[in-house]
C-alpha cells in the first residue's frame, strides 16, 4: 500500500489529500493498510482520509463523500470484495475525476488510472509448481509458504490524459505495461 501511495503521488504530484478506500469487514487487512498508509503519509506530509465500504451502496456513498471533500486522489485497498467491485470503482473514479490507484491490473485494463500489485500470472506459475511437486510425491505440509515476488505497475495513459495528468517519463520507464 505504501508503494502504491508513492507511485500515485509521483503521477499526481500536486496531491495533498488522499482518500483510502478499505473494506472494514476484512479487519486485519483494513487495519494493516490503514497503519501502513498513515505512516507513509506522515513521511511525505500527505493527509489521509479513510473511507470504509463493504457493500455496493457504501461504495457509492464513499465516492459521494470523497467528491464533497474534494480529495486529490484515491488508493483502493487490497481486498477480495473491492476487487470484485472494480467496474463500479473505476466508473465512479472516472465520473468524479478522481485519480485512483488499484491493486490489480484488471482495474487499469478497464479504465482505472494505474495499478500496482502482485502479478497474477506469476502466482499461477507458482501454483503450478506446487501442484507439480505434490504430484511427484511431496506432502503439501512440507511445502514452504511462498509470497509473490513479482509485482506489476500498469498505467492507463488514456485515463491519465482524460484526467489532465502527464505521466512522468521516469514512471513510464518503470511501468510493466502502458495502456494507450
Amino acid at each position: 500500500m505504501a508503494k502504491r501511495l508513492e507511485l500515485l503521488r509521483e503521477l499526481v504530484p500536486t496531491a495533498a489529500r488522499i482518500a483510502v478506500l478499505i473494506n472494514p469487514t476484512n479487519a486485519a487487512s483494513a487495519e494493516l493498510a490503514t497503519k501502513e498508509l498513515e505512516a507513509a503519509a506522515r513521511a511525505t506530509r500527505l493527509q489521509i482520509a479513510v473511507h470504509n465500504a463493504s457493500t455496493s451502496g457504501e461504495i457509492n456513498a464513499a465516492f459521494a463523500n470523497m467528491a464533497r471533500e474534494r480529495l486529490d486522489a484515491l488508493v483502493v485497498g487490497t481486498d477480495p470484495f473491492l476487487s470484485s467491485r472494480r467496474v463500479q470503482l473505476v466508473n465512479l473514479a472516472t465520473r468524479h475525476g478522481i485519480p485512483a490507484s488499484f491493486p490489480n491490473r484488471e482495474s487499469a485494463e478497464i479504465g482505472g488510472l494505474m495499478s500496482y500489485g502482485a502479478s497474477v500470472l506469476d502466482s499461477w506459475r507458482q501454483s503450478g509448481t506446487y501442484v507439480g511437486r505434490i504430484l511427484k510425491g511431496t506432502k503439501p505440509a512440507d511445502l514452504p509458504v511462498v509470497q509473490s515476488s513479482k509485482f506489476e505497475l500498469i498505467i492507463n495513459a488514456e485515463t491519465a490524459r482524460m484526467l489532465g495528468l502527464e505521466v512522468p517519463p521516469t514512471l513510464l520507464a518503470r511501468a510493466d505495461e502502458v495502456i494507450e
